[in-house]
């Protein structure tokens, strides 16, 4: 395959970057707007493109079930969900994790029902955000290209040895077409390499177990920490591989993107898609004279905390877009975690939460020039601002 660009989907450029691994195994149940990458890659399957045993199964929750009996027999596996299919597989999530199983996982993000909708929040995956996986936001379908292909090289590392979920907002990236380009499969295959499982069940020769009985003493406590340091640890294998990659394919890679924030007085922080709209806004804003930036993590967990706080350092107030809700705390989960690392990093700019785009409600220019707007009173009052659901009115 050529390196020219082309015209594809999200959707489409995340099934190449799985058949380029071709991964020993694909346990997968198709759901909106998911569904065409599970079947992109069956019909690779079907066409011999892979060696891939594809497990056609009859629920989400059997899909990471299968997902986990196959990476703890010694398979590199993938899979892929969205909304209600990934709170189907809670259950089987925090045991992928906790056996730390190398899974890597697709989630087109779209908000979980009531009322039924099928279009783009972030509710399904920030609602796993605590499973233990890693987790990956891409904002283009180039990006979630090669966020799945660095997602097995980090997944398998040995200090690491976690599941991870790479995760492209629902039609906006899934389904819309962009110019992409695709790697030469030979470049995907050498930069991921063979797969050698450290603890494969079918070692007869070395054995093991998995999912242990730990209910006396202290020893599940001691596994969970152990679990923490690994994915907190993650961050700089991330950033090792993403450089890696990022060099052989000339995109950049880094644990947080920044735009404009050298010098920037007012900052918008948000994560996948919408980070397009507020960093147009903010171009045009500077063309009068009005210094904005955006900050927008590709990775949510590890959270890079330190990253983001460095990027803000120089604000005079910062807004934080949330495309889901967290009901009963005090704002949306990128905000909580946001505003934490901005008081270690002491920074002490005003800070606003935004919820926006629920249920794939427009998430305009217009509204981004607002938030930019609201910014700088904000910043003259010097205070913060209750939480603002963005373009409904009260």
């Amino acid at each position: 395959m050529s390196k020219e660009a082309f015209s594809a989907t999200g959707n489409q450029m995340v099934a190449n970057a799985m058949r380029q691994v071709d991964p020993d195994v694909m346990a997968a149940y198709p759901i909106t707007p998911q569904t065409t990458i599970v079947e992109t890659y069956a019909k690779f399957v079907a066409d011999g493109k892979v060696n891939t045993e594809f497990v056609t199964v009859e629920s989400e929750h059997s899909a990471m079930s299968a997902c986990i009996g196959a990476a703890a027999a010694g398979a590199r596996v993938a899979t892929a969900t969205s909304s209600q299919g990934l709170a189907y597989m809670w259950e089987e999530l925090p045991i992928a994790a906790g056996m730390r199983l190398p899974i890597v996982m697709a989630n087109a993000n779209r908000t979980i029902s009531a009322p039924i909708n099928i279009h783009c929040d972030h509710s399904d995956i920030m609602g796993v955000r605590d499973a233990g996986w890693i987790m990956f936001f891409a904002e283009t379908a180039q990006e979630a290209y090669d966020n799945t292909v660095i997602a097995f090289k980090v997944a398998e590392d040995p200090n690491v040895l976690l599941p991870v979920i790479t995760a492209l907002d629902g039609f906006t990236t899934t389904h819309a077409m962009e110019r992409c380009v695709l790697e030469e499969d030979q470049t995907v295959k050498d930069f991921v390499g063979e797969y050698t499982p450290l603890y494969p069940l079918l070692d007869t020769e070395n054995p093991v177990s998995h999912g242990n009985f730990a209910n006396i003493g202290n020893m599940y406590m001691r596994t969970k920490m152990a679990h923490r340091r690994a994915i907190e640890g993650a961050a700089d294998v991330i950033e090792k591989y993403g450089k890696e990659w990022g060099a052989i394919v000339g995109r950049e890679f880094d644990l947080v993107d920044s735009w404009g924030t050298e010098d920037a007085d007012y900052i918008i922080v948000t994560v996948g898609s919408c980070a397009g709209n507020a960093r147009y806004a903010a171009r045009l804003l500077r063309e009068q004279g009005v210094k904005c930036g955006v900050v927008r993590p590709r990775v949510f967990r590890p959270f890079p905390g330190k990253q983001i706080a460095e990027a803000c350092k120089n604000a005079k107030a910062i807004a934080i877009l949330d495309r889901s809700d967290s009901m009963g705390a005090c704002e949306g989960p990128v905000a909580m975690e946001t505003k934490s690392a901005l008081m270690d990093g002491g920074v002490t700019a005003p800070v606003t939460s935004y919820i926006v785009g629920l249920g794939g409600a427009d998430i305009t220019l217009d509204q981004m020039k607002q938030v930019y707007a609201e910014l700088e009173q904000r910043a003259e009052a010097g205070k913060n601002s209750e939480l603002i659901y963005l373009g409904i009115e009260e």
